[in-house]
């Protein structure tokens, strides 16, 4: 074939790709938009509201938005609890929020007081201070259960979490909770302003999982979460920090284009973490749930079914109108058994 044909021929070629291209993409946009616009907050059930609030607020420095009590169909088939009456209060640190849960009926199971951090219904949020030293001693203070046995620091030759300082311990309900502290070059600007706050807000929540890959599936591929991060953390520094000898952790950090991150935390070793309860309900005081917030939530019940996962709602459920601030919802598991809420507005 001569040169000149060649050159017409590629033209051609990419011109009828172009052309597929732009029939298959929206105009203006690089990309589909991603299912998942932001993860609004994180939810937990807890015993007590009256007790948890006390101490979210008054430990934590969480302020309270809203304060309800629901119940019905709708929510009933939202949560999959038969016979659901919900008190739900939001509560807001910095920009983002915790929903809180007590299910006035039916009660559910207590936390198991033998959870171990690899287990894989652990979930925390990473509340972000300014002041590791003064944030523990005022926690000690208020005699706060540990998980870690002091605040850790990360050790210098892991490039990834140098520097950063951490420490674990409970709620009163048993949930586990992180504290800490980004040092410069770390971390988003914000947990770096100046200011007379110790605790600012919420920088992520951290899930245990079996195989990081079988997750990226569902977070990133289904929901459209954006891997911004990872590393491989090990040492005596990390052991302490979550309590488990021997720990060593692959974390993979994602984010959605709003709202706090959602952390990845496969143990490489030990490997006998516990499975999520298979019978566990959104009333056991294990569950905690990642709110999302998508544009619609209809279209994402034949692929999260497509893939086997468990899907808590029946599909998507239409709820009065009320405080909670969305009309339609889908609960899902993830491949490990944790609950992810799906609302839109």
């Amino acid at each position: 074939m001569r040169p000149w044909r060649l050159r017409a021929l590629i033209v051609l070629v990419a011109a009828l790709a172009l052309g597929a291209w732009t029939l298959a993409s929206p105009a203006g946009q690089d990309a589909p938009r991603p299912a998942v616009a932001a993860v609004e907050g994180v939810g937990l059930t807890v015993a007590s509201m009256d007790r948890a609030v006390e101490f979210y607020s008054k430990v934590l420095f969480f302020e309270t938005v809203s304060d309800v009590e629901v119940a019905g169909e709708p929510w009933e088939r939202l949560h999959g609890v038969f016979g659901a009456r919900l008190r739900v209060a939001t509560l807001r640190l910095g920009e983002e929020t915790l929903e809180l849960t007590e299910y006035i009926a039916p009660r559910g199971r207590p936390a198991p007081r033998d959870a171990r951090s690899h287990d894989r219904w652990f979930q925390h949020v990473a509340i972000i201070v300014n002041d590791i030293d003064q944030a523990y001693v005022w926690l000690r203070r208020h005699g706060v259960e540990h998980v870690s046995p002091a605040p850790q620091r990360l050790p210098d030759w892991n490039p990834n979490a140098a520097g950063i300082r951490a420490f674990y311990f409970r709620d009163p309900d048993g949930h586990p909770l992180e504290i800490l502290q980004f040092p410069a070059g770390k971390g988003a600007a914000r947990w770096h302003r100046p200011g007379a706050r110790v605790f600012l807000g919420i920088d992520h929540t951290a899930i245990v999982v079996g195989d990081t890959e079988t997750s990226l599936r569902f977070y990133r591929d289904t929901l459209g979460l954006e891997v911004v991060g990872g590393s491989e953390n090990w040492g005596p520094e990390q052991e302490r920090l979550n309590n488990v000898f021997g720990a060593r952790l692959r974390i993979t950090t994602l984010r959605a284009p709003a709202g706090p991150a959602v952390e990845l935390l496969e143990y490489l070793t030990p490997r006998d973490g516990r499975p999520y309860p298979a019978d566990a309900r959104a009333n056991d005081l294990l569950h905690w749930q990642t709110l999302m917030r998508a544009d619609a939530v209809r279209p994402l019940v034949t692929p999260l079914g497509r893939r086997g996962l468990g899907l808590v709602s029946p599909g998507e459920v239409r709820v009065p109108d009320t405080a909670l601030g969305f009309k339609a919802g889908l609960t899902v598991r993830d491949p490990d058994g944790h609950a992810v809420q799906l609302r839109t507005r």
